[in-house]
């Protein structure tokens, strides 16, 4: 047993022995303060009973019996929520090779001040195997076998071997709140508007980048400007903004020789170069923001230098941020929305959201919600 397990284990244990520490003090304080009582009760009957009716006697002993009652009842109530602290212990895992980043330490603080173990599984050092028909999932040189759940947190340039690693969770029994399939969906930006238009989500109207016909597919979108985005590209790369026919045509010709898979799609000029991040939880808008390029950018991520305010939706971007995420089969997601003149477009969803822009921008603790959200998938 490496030195982590161990930490692991002797944590585990020692919470389970404060469980038991609490319920025996709570079993001596009921039995002190019933003794405690039963003498203050009797000492009373004693000094009063000359002057008490027999009536006057019943009816204090029964509000003394009462008032006992109210005690137990009280710490009932106690042990309920502490023993349900203890009866909801899970031990979580963040899939990420990026231990030290803002999300994955929030996400750490959450499950931790919700009394669950936390952990973070580096993809690039596990082993996935299948030995007698079982999956089997090596973690350095540790067998991986008492994970209750994971938070996938894959980047884009390890999408085929993350995607591996949460189907191989997935084999083994253990929760995601992303399955890998839906996480693989979104990700290739064709195949998510393809899941979205067969869902009657709207979206910009987009062209699959194909090997001919590429100045006829082009001239669909006239002679102004024309978004072109690589097919994996994430925080803004590999999306090009194309002033013109000539620059756009250029630029696909460039990525078909270098066997390059993107799409293309219109630009929305009313956006005026501004975003909506939805992020959902559980079917449930839980936080948003509104995102500004920066001077002479189209790209509103706050990696490309964008600003972030606050925003209440209206119900028609709530509706479609949760459509959208319901569509795609993800739990937990951030939902890009462009405000245009024919309504709010769905620009792409994330299965990776970050947490530090939005966090910081609204003040709300989405991290909590995706470990409530992990509670209520698993129990």
């Amino acid at each position: 047993m490496t030195a982590g397990n161990f930490v692991k284990y002797f944590k585990r244990a020692y919470k389970f022995k404060n469980l038991r520490v609490y319920l025996k003090q709570c079993s001596c304080l009921v039995n002190e303060r019933f003794a405690t009582e039963e003498r203050r009760t009797e000492r009373f009957l004693s000094d009063q009973k000359p002057v008490l009716s027999e009536v006057e006697v019943s009816t204090i002993t029964n509000l003394q019996s009462i008032k006992f009652l109210f005690l137990v009842i009280n710490l009932i109530f106690d042990f309920n929520f502490i023993f349900n602290q203890y009866l909801y212990h899970m031990n979580i895992a963040v899939l990420t090779r990026g231990e030290h980043l803002y999300s994955t330490q929030s996400l750490i603080r959450a499950g931790e001040a919700r009394n669950h173990s936390m952990e973070v599984i580096d993809p690039t050092f596990c082993n996935i195997m299948i030995e007698n028909g079982k999956p089997i999932l090596q973690y350095h040189d540790e067998i991986v076998d008492d994970v209750s759940a994971i938070i996938p947190r894959i980047g884009a340039s390890n999408t085929y071997y993350g995607t591996s690693l949460v189907r191989q969770f997935e084999a083994m029994g253990v929760a995601t709140i992303a399955e890998s399939s839906a996480i693989l969906n979104s990700r290739d930006k064709w195949t998510s508007f393809q899941i979205l238009a067969q869902a009657g989500i709207p979206v910009p109207k987009t062209t699959l980048g194909g090997h001919y016909y590429l100045d006829a597919f082009l001239k669909n979108f006239g002679q102004g400007p024309v978004i072109i985005k690589i097919l994996e590209g994430t925080h803004g790369q590999g999306v090009i903004l194309c002033e013109s026919y000539k620059n756009a045509l250029a630029t696909v010709e460039t990525l078909q020789t270098a066997n390059v898979k993107f799409v293309m799609q219109e630009y929305i000029a009313e956006s005026k170069g501004a975003d909506i991040r939805a992020l959902v939880v559980n079917g449930a808008v839980v936080a948003s923001m509104k995102r500004q390029a920066a001077k002479e950018d189209f790209r509103s991520n706050l990696h490309s230098g964008g600003k972030a305010e606050n925003i209440i939706l209206s119900n028609a971007e709530i509706s479609l941020a949760i459509n959208a995420a319901k569509a795609l089969n993800l739990t937990v997601c951030g939902v890009d929305i462009l405000q245009s003149k024919r309504g709010p477009l769905v620009l792409e969803i994330n299965s990776t959201p970050g947490l530090e822009g939005i966090e910081t921008t609204t003040g709300i603790n989405i991290s909590t919600e995706i470990i409530k959200c992990i509670e209520t998938l698993t129990n």
